[in-house]
Order: structure tokens, then sequence, then C-alpha cells
């Protein structure tokens, strides 16, 4: 369910952030947030498996700046 949650948002922000570049960092900033909860909640597991259950929010996190910087990306190389 998570792994679906965070690449739709992906996709959603990868489209957000061609059509509205400037609007697209307000709601990455929000995503990287809430993964950011989850990614500080799951590494205060003690010991190995603090970093075990916390890397799949931190990859998640990787994963949604990627996507944003793309669609900015793609929008400065676009000729609209």
């Amino acid at each position: 369910m998570l792994i679906g949650g965070v690449i739709a948002f992906c996709v959603l922000l990868l489209v957000l952030a061609f059509l509205l570049p400037r609007f697209s960092r307000h709601v990455e900033r929000g995503g990287s947030g809430v993964l950011g909860l989850g990614q500080r909640g799951a590494g205060k597991a003690p010991g190995k498996l603090g970093k075990w259950l916390a890397k799949p929010f931190g990859t998640s996190r990787k994963a949604v700046h990627k996507s944003g910087s793309a669609g900015r990306r793609g929008r400065d190389k676009s000729p609209l």
C-alpha cells in the first residue's frame, strides 16, 4: 500500500512540476515532511532494526525529490 501511494504521489508531482513548477515545490516539501516523520519514527527502533525500518522511507523521499526535479527540468527544456 505504501509503495503504491508513493508511486502515485511521484507521478502526480512529476506532472505538477511540469505544469506549475513553483507550486510543485510546496507539494514536494509536504510529501517529504510526511515521509520524514515515518523515517524518524521507524529509526527509533533499537539497533539495526531501526536502520532497516527507516530505509524504505528514505528511499521514498529520494524518489519524491527526483520526480519533482525531473518535472522542473523537463519544463526548463521544453519550448513552452
